[in-house]
């Protein structure tokens, strides 16, 4: 697969299906709306404005000099993949299962109810489109990282190698590549910029933002060793993202905007439903 296809099969839904529809969708912008708030990994966008830049050049890091190499057959590490490929299939039909399946929608509104429990409020991308654009934009530093990655590496999905049920249809991935994994790096990233908007829920964000990574290892559609190096991959970025003059100014604004959410009349999430997941995320 080249590296346009690979585009199309993953850079285009993680970063337009996160956070372009609301950007477009804010109140102050509705003619230009993008809105693929509907949108998972699986489809195709319906936006047609291309995604925005991030914070870095596209040379700021070399993640291919840091990253460890992908496993290879033979090796402990690949090895040590395919068990808990195979151990974790037991999770098939359980609540956890169900939650893989769910983190599986990287579009802005699933992603803000995803870390609203950790966040203490239920946002909208239209509620916060200063937050949803910075988000966007370090993720797409970190994706673009990513994709160079996978097109080098082109290692098999662990659904390819070893047989077992995964949470989504094998469709929807068709012959993308495992290593390193794109949903957890923009997980990562999310928890990452969260706690920096919102420090006093560091804790809650960071293991929410873990758990999306620990989704696919039970969904059955990345090797553990591909969650880990997204992680790595995705905090060297982010490292050098943060110190740039352009995030500082948008995560001041965030900021700004989630502390004027919280001061006005706003919905928090059902305790019982926070509850039931923050016990999920411990699993496995």
């Amino acid at each position: 697969m080249d590296m346009t296809r690979l585009k199309s099969h993953v850079l285009a839904p993680l970063l337009l299906g996160i956070a372009t529809c609301a950007m477009a969708a804010s109140a102050s912008a509705p003619a230009t709306s993008a809105e693929s708030d509907a949108t998972t990994p699986a489809a195709q966008p319906r936006a047609t404005r291309p995604a925005q830049s991030g914070y870095l050049s596209a040379d700021a890091v070399d993640m291919l000099a840091v990253l460890p190499a992908a496993p290879r057959p033979g090796e402990a590490r690949y090895e040590n993949d395919r068990r808990i490929f195979r151990e974790t299939r037991a999770l098939q039909g359980s609540p956890r299962w169900q939650l893989a399946a769910d983190d599986a929608d990287l579009s802005a509104t699933a992603m803000l109810r995803d870390f609203s429990c950790s966040l203490d409020i239920e946002l909208t991308p239209q509620q916060a489109p200063r937050l949803v654009q910075l988000l966007q934009k370090a993720t797409h530093d970190g994706a673009q990282s990513m994709l160079k990655a996978k097109e080098y590496y082109k290692r098999q999905r662990p659904f390819w190698i070893d047989e077992g049920p995964i949470c989504r249809p094998r469709d929807e991935l068709g012959k993308t590549y495992d290593y390193p994994s794109g949903h957890t790096t923009a997980g990562w990233t999310w928890a990452l910029a969260l706690a920096q908007v919102a420090p006093e829920h560091a804790t809650a964000i960071f293991a929410r933002g873990r758990a999306i990574g620990d989704s696919r290892i039970v969904c059955g559609v990345h090797n553990a060793s591909a969650v880990e190096a997204a992680r790595l991959l995705t905090s060297a970025v982010m490292s050098l993202v943060t110190i740039t003059p352009a995030y500082q100014q948008d995560l001041a604004a965030a900021r700004a905007e989630l502390a004027g959410l919280r001061a006005a009349s706003h919905l928090q999430p059902q305790p019982a439903r926070c509850a039931a997941e923050a016990q999920l995320i411990r699993v496995p």
